[in-house]
């Protein structure tokens, strides 16, 4: 298993696919990564085009156990991000 792309070797890959600067890949990476956070913070939905759906899912208040103690105690509903991976994507790692 290969290691993880940073975010530096990311930015020099899609300047290399745009044709454009690192600059340039860099502000459009950080301008995607700022709008979709925006839209899931408001409850919405963003799909990324051969990537997935990115969206927010509401979870109601339930009783959870501390791992250390065993104690049992409520937790507040909360909110929790969620990434569906497109079929597309599916396809292409499975071959």
């Amino acid at each position: 298993m290969s290691n993880a792309m940073t975010k530096t070797q990311l930015v020099a890959a899609v300047a290399e696919a745009m044709g454009a600067d690192k600059k340039t890949a860099t502000a459009a990476l950080d301008a995607l990564a700022a709008v979709v956070a925006r839209e899931v913070a408001a409850g919405g939905a963003v799909t990324v085009p051969g990537l997935g759906k990115v969206q927010c899912k509401a979870r109601p208040e339930r009783m959870v156990r501390n791992p250390a103690t065993g104690e049992q105690m409520k937790k507040a509903a909360d909110k929790q991000v969620k990434f569906a991976i497109a079929k597309a994507l599916k396809d292409v790692v499975n071959g």
